[in-house]
């Protein structure tokens, strides 16, 4: 069931930069490559075990782009006018709705990865230890901007109380 403001239209989820599936495949396959190394190294001292591994690796690689593929299209988030909405999940979906007035503190971070690629995750924090909303793998600048946004909405509804 989708949460709409009243004249909202049903396709205004924003969601992640399309390098952040770049960058989870990549984990993904260097896993795979990872775990198929281990087995070729293992195939000198224990044949059978080696050649499980080699014959496992692109099996749960394969497993791991599907997943990852599903997660990155699980993530959006909409931007209402009293409170920010974030979903995820593949197979427990979650929506996390936030009101701007709630919010404590709002982040932007970036791993190495996330870095070289242009890009960094907004994390939201509030006075529940329960508010998970994080919005993962969007482009630096539209991070930043986000983050703006969120703390100037925050401020006015604060100083509405």
């Amino acid at each position: 069931m989708e949460i709409l403001a009243p004249g909202e239209p049903a396709d205004s989820w924003r969601r992640p930069d399309p390098r952040l599936l770049t960058l989870r495949r990549g984990e993904v396959v260097a896993g795979g490559v990872a775990l198929l190394l281990i087995g070729a190294g293992l195939s000198f001292t224990d044949l059978a075990l080696g050649v499980a591994l080699a014959v496992a690796a692109p099996l749960v690689a394969g497993l791991g782009l599907g997943y990852v593929g599903r997660r990155f299209r699980s993530w959006g988030y909409r931007e209402r006018s009293e409170d920010l909405l974030v979903r995820r999940g593949v197979m427990f979906e979650r929506l996390s709705v936030v009101p701007y007035g709630r919010m404590q503190t709002v982040e932007v971070t970036a791993g190495p990865l996330e870095r070289s690629l242009g890009l960094a995750t907004v994390q939201l924090h509030t006075a529940s230890a329960a508010t998970d909303a994080r919005i993962p793998g969007l482009d630096r600048s539209t991070a930043a901007d986000l983050r703006d946004r969120l703390v100037g909405r925050g401020e006015a509804t604060a100083e509405g109380l």
